[in-house]
């Protein structure tokens, strides 16, 4: 049995093959202007390395907010639950799921199935999400993937910034950069301001453990670190935090599969 799950993120677009119940493949590329494109695109990547094509899938799901303009796809699933399937899937005993994306940001909790018991939302502000990352390294002219890393190691500490819109935070950050405040300290305000945002958001769900972090601030060591000091747990993370949808989505369509074709 063979699946497929692909997920249309704001930012980045994922998929994943599923092969008698174990990743086969996975492919993740930027989402472009087009989401049909975009799908076409990064489903043939994770074909093209498995070599595979599309006649040998036997069932595919769509998921993220592109998930309805999927043009192959049998059937689509929410994120949040392709969150919580993929996340059960990586580590089975998770019980509370942050999916930390590019525009927005979802506190889960989940059963031992990975079924979805309750959930919050951020607002769709990207002061809360991965796009503030990127507009702050953009502006301070860091590297995205060192900007956690830079942001734990701060010169005079933590410098207050904005919680609540990325736009104010912008113009703090500024600020700073012209009263010579080392870059590090700003880092470190930039994440310990997103982490805050985040708490929040996990005490109105509910934390229980074990809590995986998905999702592409996952990798951000800065942020990640600054949450699990303020719940006192480690996180567990995939090995790519990025492709957990996607991998939620081959996971439900290889349980679809079973109730269509049993035996």
């Amino acid at each position: 049995m063979i699946t497929a799950g692909i997920d249309i993120g704001s930012l980045s677009s994922k998929a994943v093959i599923l092969k008698d119940g174990q990743i086969f493949g996975r492919a993740l590329t930027p989402t472009g202007a087009d989401s049909v494109q975009t799908a076409g695109r990064v489903m043939q990547e994770v074909l093209d390395k498995t070599g595979l094509s599309f006649k040998d899938i036997n069932f595919i799901v769509s998921t993220g907010y592109g998930r309805v303009l999927v043009p192959f796809a049998q059937r689509n699933v929410s994120e949040i639950s392709c969150h919580a399937k993929g996340s059960s899937w990586f580590f089975p005993s998770v019980r509370t799921i942050l999916d930390m994306g590019g525009q927005d940001c979802k506190a889960i909790r989940c059963d031992a199935t990975g079924k979805v018991t309750n959930f919050v939302m951020n607002d769709k502000c990207a002061a809360g999400a991965g796009r503030s990352m990127e507009v702050m390294a953009d502006l301070l002219q860091i590297p995205l993937a060192d900007l956690g890393r830079e942001s734990l190691n701060t010169v005079r500490g933590e410098q207050d910034i904005s919680t609540t819109c990325v736009v104010f935070a912008r113009s703090e950050v500024i600020g700073y950069l012209h009263q010579g405040v080392p870059a590090n300290d700003i880092l470190g305000g930039l994440c310990e301001a997103l982490a805050s945002r985040v708490y929040a958001l996990l005490k109105r769900v509910g934390v229980e453990e074990d809590l995986v972090i998905s999702g592409g601030i996952a990798k951000n060591i800065g942020v990640v670190r600054r949450i699990e000091q303020k719940l006192g747990i480690n996180a567990k993370i995939a090995y790519e935090p990025q492709i957990v949808g996607a991998l939620g989505a081959a996971v439900f369509a290889r349980e679809i599969l079973a109730k269509i074709m049993p035996g």
